[in-house]
């Protein structure tokens, strides 16, 4: 792959924003050509090859998030993602960022989300064998080095986060009772990523060998090598590294749960220490890259990408009753959510932001949205995905992303297609479907100098 790839990619979105009309869809499908193989331990090994610059970016995923915690152990996949770079068998104790710093790194670091955990870095092409080194020591030989200091130690900074990210945050309770009334109690998706201090203080040491030994296996994990590479050079280390690792038993993959279905509207009342009042509008919606996902997230673009869009033009500058307002549909493997959220200028109520937010969610579903606007939305969200790639090290997690949803690394033009092939009547559709009036989740925030600055349920909320 040459240098010009990310320049012949934009291209093609620039054309696409220049036509704005039905030959859009007439522009070639962009590719990001990818070799998978798999070790004979299970791992699965993703390449992809671009000299544009000196760098490569190794990308891991094992697939094991809070979804798969155990019962009153909320937040260990989280709690097991700290532990990971404190050292292992042959790296010592917060070595692990010392020996990329000393090798030019300039993105490392790794994520916990509902339905994995990845851990990544960018890095000179001449130190890939570095990189390899440390991740697939730690994929080995982890327990060798783990302790009753260690896991401590990394339990605190756990519930540090958590006070710093949602306890002593404005609003930041919010996203909890939101989570845990779309998700019913025993739904993978019902406990906040971030766990649960209780649950935390009573994880043991065992529970570490148990949760290591359990998931991070190679036959449960992806490998993406992606930049400045020689393919058989990279695939040569790769087994060096990573190809002696003994395989163990792949985990037991839990059964798809129903789908989530709300039978009504429920509306939470939310007191907190903040200035201006809030609301949250969410739904349960199709899983990634299901039906519906693609034209639900053109529907939050039509609703409040840019000045133009229906919610912002509404809200912030025609009435002038909101400070901000954005849409999204957060997607995952098992559900997915959709949600509103407008910030009230001062004086203002979240009930009147909720009567405006409905007035035009029912305009979108009566007579949907115009061929501009869904054009518009088709033209950002390819241009989100272009710009995406430009980054080598976002480029490789993208194709791991691609692999755990969909099965196939290589599904970047798939992508892109899917959002091209959207029309006004998909986006009603989804609309109308998805997005319901008696069937959601409310939150009106009050300010209340009262009440903790996170936001507390109010009496009879």
């Amino acid at each position: 792959m040459r240098k010009s790839l990310v320049a012949t990619l934009a291209g093609i979105t620039v054309a696409w924003a220049a036509l704005a009309s039905p030959a859009l869809a007439d522009q070639p499908l962009p590719q990001l050509p990818v070799t998978d193989y798999t070790l004979p331990n299970g791992l699965r090994v993703i390449l992809h090859e671009d000299h544009a610059n000196p760098t490569v970016a190794v990308n891991i995923w094992y697939h094991v998030g809070s979804k798969d915690e155990p019962e009153h152990r909320n937040g260990f996949a989280h709690l097991f993602e700290h532990l990971m770079f404190q050292g292992s068998k042959h790296v010592g104790e917060d070595q692990y960022f010392a020996y990329l710093e000393r090798a030019g790194a300039s993105d490392r670091n790794g994520t916990t989300s509902e339905d994995r955990t990845n851990y990544y870095e960018t890095l000179p092409s001449n130190q890939l064998a570095l990189a390899l080194w440390l991740e697939s020591d730690r994929m080995g030989f982890l327990l060798d080095h783990v302790d009753e200091a260690t896991f401590d130690s990394q339990r605190k900074v756990v519930l540090n986060e958590r006070r710093q990210n949602y306890e002593d945050q404005p609003y930041g309770m919010v996203s909890k009772y939101l989570q845990e009334s779309l998700f019913p109690v025993g739904h993978p998706y019902h406990n906040l990523t971030i766990g649960s201090p209780a649950d935390l203080n009573a994880a043991t040491l065992q529970d570490v060998r148990s949760f290591y030994k359990t998931y991070y296996v190679p036959d449960n994990a992806s490998l993406v090598v992606a930049g400045d590479i020689n393919p058989e050079a990279t695939r040569q280390l790769i087994e060096q590294y990573f190809g002696t690792l003994p395989k163990e038993p792949q985990p037991t993959i839990h059964s798809q749960p129903d789908p989530v279905t709300l039978d009504k509207q429920t509306v939470l009342h939310v007191d907190a220490g903040v200035e201006l009042a809030r609301v949250y509008v969410a739904w349960p919606s199709p899983p990634f890259f299901a039906n519906g996902d693609a034209a639900l997230d053109a529907v939050s673009q039509v609703l409040t990408s840019g000045k133009t869009s229906r919610l912002y033009k509404r809200l912030v500058y025609e009435l002038q009753v909101a400070k901000d307002v954005s849409a999204w549909q957060e997607s995952d493997q098992l559900a997915s959510t959709f949600e509103i959220m407008a910030t009230a200028k001062p004086g203002e109520s979240a009930e009147k932001l909720l009567s405006v937010i409905d007035e035009e969610l029912a305009k979108l579903r009566d007579g949907g949205p115009t061929a501009d606007e869904t054009n518009r939305a088709k033209i950002n969200l390819e241009a989100s995905l272009i710009f995406r790639v430009e980054s080598i090290g976002r480029r490789a997690d993208m194709f791991n992303t691609y692999a755990q949803y969909t099965g196939s690394p290589d599904y970047f033009a798939r992508d892109v297609g899917r959002y091209r092939a959207l029309t006004p009547v998909d986006l009603q559709s989804a609309a109308k479907q998805w997005l319901p009036l008696d069937k959601r989740v409310v939150v009106l925030v009050k300010p209340n100098p009262q009440a903790p600055r996170s936001g507390v349920l109010a009496s009879g909320g």
